[in-house]
């Protein structure tokens, strides 16, 4: 990856709903966008074909594709193919979060950022309308920014990178009207945590509750391609 100017953002980018939205907001502050995509061998897979095919909308942006390995680590229904999605939103943390998923995808953004000079890093985290995950709250967020400053050489020669976390605040239906106005198009984004091989939406999964609720209080028809 050769950069050059160096007004460009990394972009954590699924392909879901709020990684889009995440992703249409830093363009329109005129970065250049590189769009990282982690392939961590999760269930729903069908979120790296949706994060390409998003992608050729915008042929500027660069687009990073890491693959690892948490099927290793497990302890996840995203993970672990023997812990059954639930049909239902759940009330605690649910079986869907991913341990330190976030902190493991913010130090492979970091990294390149580090290694690329790169000062703004762009997550798609929501702490309002969303699963109960810690690793989506405001004082993570706050909190590996400071630890990212302080352990790199980025940081330590006075190079800082921000995290930005614009949907942080925002219910659904705000993150939806804010997509819209940027230009979004939801029907080729995935938010399933249980999609089909053919990439539809189970429309029982946390996320896909969410997901509908966000469009039904927008008042926006939904596009999303639900399983029958």
């Amino acid at each position: 990856m050769n950069v050059v100017n160096k007004k460009h953002a990394i972009v954590l980018f699924s392909g879901g709903l709020d990684s889009t939205t995440t992703l249409l907001i830093a363009k329109s502050m005129n970065f250049n966008i590189i769009a990282l995509t982690i392939n961590y061998k999760q269930r729903h897979i069908s979120e790296v074909d949706a994060s390409r095919y998003i992608l050729n909308d915008y042929p500027d942006a660069k687009h990073i594709i890491f693959d690892i390995d948490l099927n290793k680590i497990g302890g996840s229904a995203l993970t672990d193919f023997t812990i059954n999605v639930p049909d239902e939103p759940s009330k605690d943390i649910p079986v869907t979060y991913v341990p330190a998923r976030n902190t493991i995808f913010l130090s492979i953004a970091a990294a390149y950022a580090e290694r690329f000079d790169i000062a703004d890093i762009f997550i798609g985290v929501n702490a309002i309308d969303y699963s109960g995950y810690p690793d989506c709250r405001p004082e993570f967020i706050a909190s590996f920014e400071n630890m990212i400053n302080l352990g790199t050489k980025s940081g330590v020669t006075g190079k800082n990178i921000t995290i930005h976390a614009p949907l942080i605040q925002m219910k659904k239906h705000e993150i939806i009207e804010s997509g819209i106005k940027h230009g979004v198009d939801y029907s080729k984004t995935l938010s399933c945590y249980n999609p089909s091989d053919e990439g539809l939406a189970c429309n029982a999964c946390d996320a896909c509750y969410y997901r509908k609720e966000g469009f039904r209080v927008a008042g926006i028809k939904d596009p999303t391609r639900y399983k029958k």
